[in-house]
């Protein structure tokens, strides 16, 4: 596993994020984040500072608002010393971004063995398209909010089976860490445990060995065994359906609650995939069904996310 290595040696590492496109109107109130960081943390400068969570209708934002020279700016005036994104959408779209903005330095992606070919998330994918952009990568996301440190019974089983006393989780962030051209791994932890088990794997990690590498590809397959809707986000029934109901989101949703048993993290889902769109069950119309490239039901299983997770 080779690291890439930036222009400096900073140890003493500070990173913060402009989500330009929570409650702003106008590139004052954009920027504004900025100085708002610095005092609150009380850093004198950020060593990487975050675009954050481009994609979809959000990258307007940041276009709009030409913060793509204004953070080159602060760059120049020594307040950041690396500057990327972060992004939620497609590698299609990140590919753009990428194109029209090859200045960034490093990319932060959600990548897990879960979603590496999740249809929803594309983990591999734009992981593909930030190396092929020779840009560093940030791992956020490697135990998928804690849903794999529980992973199904049957997934824990083949981990188990290889190393009876690694946890969990330890796989989760050690095959994020495996992958080339990665800077960092950003696992949450919520107690000390948490803490002192990371470091008991990663503090000496050098790579997954081939044995290693065969028990995720076995977990991968065991994941794909359970049965869900087949939805591959296309998002051609969004193009057709007059209500604008949020099919795709609510699909991956209620995989995540077959999946992990957490509703309360399947309702995070929806609501971040769904938000806008109506959080309800179709009518009639068969539009969406009509195009479906995967032949899903989508009425009938719409009335299962409504019943399964939304009342």
């Amino acid at each position: 596993m080779r690291l890439p290595k930036l222009d400096d040696d900073t140890i003493d590492v500070e990173q913060t994020k402009n989500t330009a496109w929570i409650n702003c109107k106008t590139r004052e109130d954009a920027t504004a984040q900025f100085e708002t960081s610095l005092k609150q943390t009380g850093a004198g400068y950020f060593d990487f500072y975050l675009l954050h969570n481009l994609g979809e209708m959000r990258t307007q934002y940041f276009d709009n608002f030409d913060l793509w020279s204004w953070v080159q700016g602060k760059k120049v005036q020594g307040l950041i010393k690396h500057v990327g994104f972060s992004f939620h959408s497609t590698p299609e779209e990140l590919e753009a971004i990428l194109t029209a903005h090859p200045e960034m330095e490093f990319v932060q992606l959600q990548i897990n063995y879960a979603d590496w070919e999740n249809p929803a998330v594309q983990s591999r994918a734009c992981y593909e398209v930030a190396r092929k952009h020779g840009k560093p990568v940030i791992i956020m996301e490697p135990v998928k909010g804690g849903m794999l440190a529980t992973p199904p019974e049957s997934v824990e089983k083949i981990l188990k089976d290889t190393e009876p006393d690694a946890s969990p989780a330890s796989w989760a962030v050690r095959f994020a860490a495996n992958l080339e051209g990665v800077i960092t791994v950003l696992s949450g932890m919520s107690n000390v445990e948490q803490m002192q088990d990371n470091l008991s794997y990663m503090k000496t990690f050098d790579g997954l060995s081939e044995k290693e590498k065969e028990t995720l590809d076995k977990a991968q397959e065991e994941l794909k065994k359970i049965p869900l809707i087949p939805c591959t986000t296309c998002n051609y029934c969004a193009k057709v359906c007059p209500k604008e109901i949020g099919i795709s989101g609510s699909f991956t949703a209620m995989n995540y609650l077959t999946l992990y048993g957490s509703k309360p993290q399947a309702l995070h889902q929806e609501n971040w995939l769904v938000g806008g769109h109506g959080r309800k069950s179709a009518t009639e119309c068969v539009k969406c069904e009509e195009v479906c490239p995967q032949h899903i039901k989508i009425r009938d299983e719409l009335e299962k996310v409504v019943e399964g997770l939304l009342k």
